[in-house]
């Protein structure tokens, strides 16, 4: 029981990394940029990249559908997944469209579902299974679960990454079998493990270094 405490906790923190990141970053002067740059095989600049890109999809969603429309959009290496519920058929071919007139979005992978928006329920759920895919790839030690971005959505799990095709199997083995999750849809891009080597080998160039030690305090 200890064990999956301390996974779950793991798996939480992994969740809430995007969030945390930008609020660290403001702390301690960007830091922690660095730190998550060195756990991700994409370059830094692909990174900014893909932030800029979710956020320029979410300021293009045409006016007339973002009341009655949930969309999430995540870009991973320059594609750009877009997933959560539209009202109609015609809705979900415009959030489409104007998605792929964002600069630097390379392609497109639409699974919006047709609907009322998920409740906050619903939402929630998702999010405990995000947690639990997460914890048990932590658990799976086979691929690094920082390089597996995992989104739920009405308990289909999404997988992004750079991995290779072993990584890829374990990351969706992982994913298949954890409880409550209903499908796995596969939006890995599969890369030959000498590629992998040299993203790893970059990405651990990058790392930052460790800040100076403290100065010595003198009591009078």
């Amino acid at each position: 029981m200890k064990k999956t405490g301390l996974t779950l906790a793991t798996a939480t923190l992994l969740v809430l990394m995007p969030v945390l990141h930008g609020c660290a970053a403001a702390i301690v002067g960007g830091a922690a940029v660095g730190t998550m740059s060195a756990l991700d095989r994409r370059p830094t600049k692909v990174q900014t990249d893909d932030e800029a890109i979710e956020w320029k999809a979410m300021q293009a969603i045409p006016e007339q559908y973002k009341a009655t429309s949930h969309v999430n959009f995540t870009s991973f290496n320059r594609r750009l997944l877009i997933t959560g519920e539209a009202p109609s058929e015609e809705a979900k071919a415009a959030i489409d469209e104007s998605a792929r007139k964002v600069q630097g979005v390379r392609e497109v992978i639409n699974e919006l579902g047709i609907g009322p928006v998920s409740s906050l329920g619903s939402r929630s759920t998702d999010s405990y299974i995000t947690s639990k895919v997460k914890g048990r790839l932590v658990d799976a030690k086979e691929v690094s679960a920082n390089q597996v971005k995992v989104i739920t959505e009405r308990a289909n799990v999404y997988l992004m990454g750079l991995l290779t095709e072993q990584e890829t199997k374990v990351a969706v083995q992982v994913a298949r079998t954890t409880t409550d999750v209903r499908r796995v849809i596969n939006v890995i891009e599969v890369i030959s493990p000498e590629e992998a080597k040299r993203l790893d080998l970059l990405s651990k160039s990058s790392e930052p270094k460790p800040p100076p030690a403290p100065a010595p305090v003198e009591n009078r």
